[in-house]
């Protein structure tokens, strides 16, 4: 059995174009402190970090990565080495999935009851609702693929995602050996300490629907990603907010970069999404996550007398149950 929801968030904002209202529904509402229109920073927007993944120099690269990480948490990357055309691609499948009807969306919606998050849905949660439906599935490793939950429709969606897939593996690789190399470990330490080749990178596409009152909606609200990294693709339509000395700061969008969260296995940073009154906003995050019977917990080489530990080692799957129900780790 499908999970059971009321209606879908891109039916209601449907319903409410068709009606041409200036309203939404109530549980949409954020509380005044959550609100977007008072708390979006007003000045001059910070520039968040971009790092070119194809200086030549090593040192440099790493240097330029391990600074982001440390003062923003977040970061862009431009020269990635995915090309232009597999992203151009891989938007427009998620586009095309989403433009379906809903009764054929429907078919791939998380089972009822399902452990996994795998699945179409929309998010549901205490307090007010997130203004947003989306559409999780693991790309990689090849092992984890579940293609119950890959759209067949359209007939390109799974070459896509399996091409993408492998691309985005190299990136996850380079800023994990970046970040080991930045803290004068084994280049490979990082990505060992969080799960190895066992990584499982799951995807998510958020899709966004035009909003009518978008300075009291949020598509996202204020979290931390469970993942050691997470590398998201935009749409163009801004929305993407990362909280910095106490400011929600817009994230602007550069075509083809890719947005690095440093995630909870790191050092997580707290972020959000806004939405817009006119068009749809949709993004693209993978997650890379360690497999669920992983333990996790400080890098032993990083602990000193004066550097103990700040956090307990336990299995990745009860580090995850603890956040997810608000439980003390």
């Amino acid at each position: 059995m499908a999970e059971v929801v009321k209606e879908r968030v891109q039916s209601i904002a449907h319903s409410i174009n068709a009606e041409m209202k200036d309203t939404i529904p109530d549980e949409f509402i954020m509380p005044v402190e959550d609100q977007p229109i008072l708390t979006t920073f007003k000045g001059p927007i910070p520039e968040i970090p971009t790092v070119d993944l194809s200086e030549p120099d090593q040192e440099k690269r790493v240097g330029s990565i391990v600074q982001a990480a440390k003062e923003w948490g977040f970061f862009q990357v431009v020269n990635h080495k995915i090309p232009v055309e597999l992203i151009r691609k891989l938007k427009n499948v998620g586009e095309e999935f989403f433009e379906l009807p809903q009764e054929d969306k429907e078919v791939y919606a998380r089972p009822l009851g399902a452990t996994s998050i795998e699945g179409y849905g929309s998010k549901i949660s205490k307090g007010a609702k997130s203004w947003v439906d989306h559409l999780f599935h693991r790309i990689w490793p090849p092992s984890t693929i579940n293609y119950q939950f890959w759209p067949k429709n359209p007939p390109s969606y799974r070459e896509v995602n399996e091409e993408y897939g492998k691309y985005v593996k190299e990136v996850g690789d380079e800023i994990l050996k970046s970040l080991s190399l930045g803290l004068e470990l084994e280049e490979s330490r990082m990505k060992e300490a969080v799960g190895g080749e066992e990584i499982e990178y799951m995807m998510k596409i958020n899709y966004y629907p035009p909003c009518p009152r978008p300075d009291l909606a949020l598509g996202v609200q204020p979290h931390t990603d469970l993942s050691s990294l997470t590398i998201l693709v935009p749409n163009d339509v801004p929305g993407l907010q990362v909280f910095h000395h106490n400011h929600w700061i817009d994230v602007q969008y550069i075509p083809n970069a890719l947005v690095i969260h440093i995630g909870d296995q790191a050092q997580s940073v707290l972020h959000r999404t806004t939405v817009n009154k006119s068009k749809v906003r949709m993004s693209w995050p993978v997650f890379l996550e360690p497999p669920a019977e992983f333990v996790v917990g400080p890098i032993p080489e990083l602990l000193t007398q004066d550097n103990p530990p700040k956090f307990k080692t336990k299995l990745f799957k009860d580090y995850a149950y603890c956040k997810l129900n608000k439980i003390p780790q």
